[in-house]
């Protein structure tokens, strides 16, 4: 009896934990908790898929290479040296003087091993070499570039608030992105896709825009716009800037972004702060640069280029551009997630409305429902009482199932209500094994008491068997599988878990109570 009791305590304990984490889904008011989410099949949403182009930055880190090779040779004083870019993902070094060449060549064997030559030339007073980023070095960075878009997209998605997204690399350069339940699909694609570089450079003063604008652009520098929107007319103009090449400091120092409102005007702009390196490469720059004209660059964007009055210190500046309120915490999320490390393109695009969305749980409520029914009668017509019980035990495997969803913060989708349907099944084979044990225990004359020890004896084991098979079988398709594959396998797989308990532990408890209360010398089976 008292082994029966803990079993009792058990079941009850369990039940009401699963009737507590279900309440939420169904009736958050009363119980504000987790719920089981939607997948983007059953509420609507975007689906994205994005592909990185991987190559921009391995241009990038190409770049990255030839400003640091032109910084070594003005911080050494390498005098006769040239430093060029040849193509995309070359740079050329010529150096004249024998004296400055072995003062180079010093610098590349200490500085510059990770660079591959790929073409070299000495002579009496001359040294020229060609280098490139080895084959090795450009896969890691693309690998890492894709991997840091991932994050960076993430990052956005998480800020923005979209409830359980799906975001996923899917074949090397490509990520997949699921946000269900999203209504500014819009908004949610200009927050995705943009790259968010954030750079500081120097107005070129010493040379007319208008001339470079006819053709005439210096060396070293090139022509941005600043793009302006009447908010009356909604008329945008384009304002040229003629800006030095070099980026100063990039938003890869920052480390918050927030909105502030003009105390003057009462316009929303972006206030910036780097962090401690950031912070004194900026002092730096607006020291040694007052009265020069600091341009904030975003994605090739001039967004303000405000005259450096004075040293800035504490790591502080402000982005302004008329923006929206909208706008304005768009771009400090962006801000604060980090640039893409290389532009990315969108390959495919699908809304998915949410009156699809309910037609497709309508319809596998219904397919459920009926499917469900036809079940239930038959097992209460063939198995009498029995059946009912059966019936009922399927009821709270369905209950189960619903309160792991609940509790995993798992997303519910097409597929997951396919394998909810499959567990249901199981659950009645569960008990069908069982009872044709007892029956057959029964037809060889023993007891009522006998035969269902007996049946739940024989019957357990080949329950576990099929159903951890069964468990096996999922885990492989949530560890191999994607997406809404992934969500067939977490359902059946609590569906499995459930079906073993309530056939048997509670089906097992309630024979028991019949069976130690009752005088009962048939068994309705």
């Amino acid at each position: 009896m008292k082994r029966f009791s803990i079993r009792l305590v058990m079941v009850l304990a369990v039940i009401i934990a699963a009737v507590v984490y279900v309440i939420p889904t169904f009736k958050p008011e009363i119980w504000p908790h987790r719920k089981i989410n939607l997948g983007l099949d059953l509420q609507g949403g975007k689906h994205l898929v994005l592909e990185v182009n991987t190559e921009k930055a391995v241009e990038a880190a190409v770049e990255r290479n030839f400003q640091e090779i032109r910084d070594l040779v003005k911080r050494n004083q390498v005098q006769g040296a040239t430093v060029e870019r040849s193509g995309a993902l070359k740079i050329t070094v010529h150096v004249q003087g024998k004296e400055n060449a072995d003062k180079f060549k010093l610098l590349l064997d200490k500085e510059l091993r990770d660079l591959r030559i790929t073409n070299r030339r000495e002579e009496a007073d001359l040294f020229a070499a060609v280098f490139d980023l080895p084959d090795k070095e450009s896969d890691h960075i693309k690998k890492m570039s894709v991997d840091q878009a991932l994050e960076t997209i993430r990052n956005r998605v998480d800020q923005f608030g979209v409830s359980e997204p799906d975001i996923r690399r899917q074949g090397d350069n490509r990520i997949l992105i699921q946000l269900p339940g999203i209504q500014d699909t819009q908004r949610a694609k200009d927050l995705i896709g943009r790259t968010a570089l954030l750079e500081f450079k120097l107005v070129d003063e010493a040379h007319d825009v208008n001339a470079a604008l006819q053709g005439s652009v210096p060396p070293g520098s090139e022509i941005l716009y600043k793009i302006d929107e009447d908010p009356t007319t909604r008329r945008t103009s384009r304002t040229p800037f003629l800006l030095k090449k070099g980026t100063l400091l990039t938003g890869a120092s920052l480390t918050d972004a927030r909105v502030q409102l003009d105390s003057q005007y009462g316009e929303p702009y972006v206030s910036i702060e780097f962090d401690r390196k950031g912070a004194r490469s900026f002092e730096r720059i607006t020291g040694e640069n007052v009265g020069k004209r600091l341009a904030i660059v975003l994605d090739n964007k001039v967004y303000s280029a405000p005259t450096i009055q004075e040293k800035i210190g504490g790591g502080k500046a402000r982005i302004t551009g008329r923006f929206t309120m909208e706008e304005a915490r768009d771009l400090a999320i962006i801000l604060r997630a980090g640039a893409l490390p290389a532009p990315v393109t969108i390959l495919e695009e699908r809304t998915v409305g949410p009156s699809l969305g309910y037609d497709s749980i309508r319809q596998g409520m219904i397919a459920m429902a009926v499917g469900g029914a036809l079940l239930l009668l038959f097992m209460a017509l063939y198995y009498k009482l029995s059946g009912i019980l059966a019936d009922f035990e399927v009821l709270l495997n369905i209950v189960l199932t619903a309160a792991g969803l609940a509790a995993l913060g798992a997303t519910l989708t097409l597929p997951g209500i396919a394998g909810t349907i499959l567990s249901v099944g199981m659950a009645l084979d569960n008990n069908i094994l069982i009872y044709e044990r007892i029956r057959e225990e029964l037809r060889l004359g023993k007891t009522p008491r006998g035969a269902v020890d007996a049946g739940f004896d024989r019957a357990t084991l080949t329950i576990l068997d099929a159903n951890v098979t069964t468990l096996i079988a999922a885990a492989v398709l949530y560890q191999f599988g994607t997406g809404p594959v992934r969500g067939f396998a977490v359902t059946l797989s609590l569906g499995v878990v459930a079906s073993i308990f309530t056939a048997v532990v509670v089906s097992r408890l309630v024979f028991d109570y019949i069976l130690n209360t009752q005088k009962v010398k048939t068994i309705s089976i």
